[in-house]
């Protein structure tokens, strides 16, 4: 589970989704869980996106 959790393309697809879901999320649900949301979803792609600057640190 590691292994595919840590591969690029699932990392890419985290941190995109997650960074849209984010971003969306105080429009589509109301107050604070929109809020919780959008800072739960951006927590996660940050994540994501580091994971992605490690790898990328690592090849090279």
């Amino acid at each position: 589970m590691k292994s595919l959790l840590s591969s690029r393309p699932v990392l890419w697809f985290l941190f995109l989704f997650n960074l849209v879901v984010a971003a969306a999320a105080p429009f589509v649900a109301d107050g604070s869980q929109g809020v919780l949301t959008a800072v739960g979803m951006g927590v996660v792609s940050l994540g994501a996106g580091v994971g992605l600057l490690r790898g990328r640190r690592a090849a090279a």
